[in-house]
């Protein structure tokens, strides 16, 4: 019995003892030095040139879109005709009359603040979407409805892709990409899944309008969207901490231009 009183007593000391440790800890997010976001795009479609320029923000900030106003912004191509975009609201810039070209090298030059950025990006040739379709597929213990693209790889290594994936006009947040490494000349089929964490909708649904857009993009184009989903910048990688994605832009500021070819096919799930 004397035994019992003992460890107890020990027991509320060692409670005690903890408790009156615990000690508050505050940590000191440091604001980071500021940096220009040029997220760019130019396709095949006349009127699609557009670059939103941004700054990223501390990490107490809201997530709201940090627009950069009065930039002087031009997109030039390999022929030297060059074209000025104009800003359409704050931060957005455009312009209705650039037809991409496959084969073409277009060069972004972006003049705000005494600071010039600029990146070049080739557009490639178009490869041709064959099929979209929506099937049921057993993934996990359950019956899911997934989006399947589907097209014929040219012969030579060197395509690069890029979907983009819409559902009742709501663009999902998944990064689906995939170069030709080991389907060179195939007959490839990219099931596009959806319903992740970062998802408001948890899948694909019955009736359901289903949106997929097939971009040929370039190598570094590639290389951005690579690292983008590994680097834990969509907030699902595995990743210790986010890193920036790796960049085609030169003068310091993050993001990507990406001359490319668009195609998009829209079906009804069943």
């Amino acid at each position: 019995m004397m035994k019992h009183k003992i460890y107890g007593s020990l027991l509320m000391l060692l409670v005690v003892f903890i408790f009156s440790c615990e000690k508050v800890i505050d940590i000191n997010l440091n604001d980071a030095e500021k940096k220009y976001v040029v997220e760019a795009v130019l396709t095949d479609e006349l009127g699609s040139a557009q670059v939103l320029i941004s700054q990223t923000k501390n990490f107490s900030d809201d997530n709201q879109f940090a627009a950069v106003s009065n930039a002087m912004v031009t997109i030039s191509d390999n022929d030297g005709n060059t074209h000025v975009l104009a800003e359409s609201s704050a931060g957005i810039y455009k312009s209705a009359d650039i037809t991409g070209e496959s084969g073409k090298k277009y060069t972004l030059k972006v003049e705000v603040d005494g600071n010039v950025f600029t990146a070049s990006s080739t557009m490639p040739a178009k490869v041709n979407m064959d099929t979209l379709y929506v099937a049921d597929e057993f993934i996990f213990g359950e019956v899911r409805k997934l989006a399947t693209v589907e097209f014929k790889d040219p012969t030579g290594l060197g395509q690069n892709y890029r979907f983009v994936l819409y559902v009742n006009g709501a663009k999902r947040k998944g990064v689906y990409i995939r170069n030709d490494e080991y389907t060179d000349g195939n007959l490839t089929s990219i099931r596009l899944f959806s319903g992740g964490d970062d998802d408001n909708d948890k899948g694909i649904k019955a009736g359901d309008v289903v949106r997929a857009d097939m971009l040929c993009i370039d190598e570094a184009t590639y290389k951005y969207w690579y690292s983008f989903g590994t680097s834990g910048a969509t907030g699902g990688s595995n990743t210790a901490s986010p890193a920036n994605p790796v960049t085609n832009m030169q003068g310091g500021a993050l993001g990507y231009f990406s001359a490319h070819t668009v195609q998009a096919k829209t079906v009804v799930a069943q």
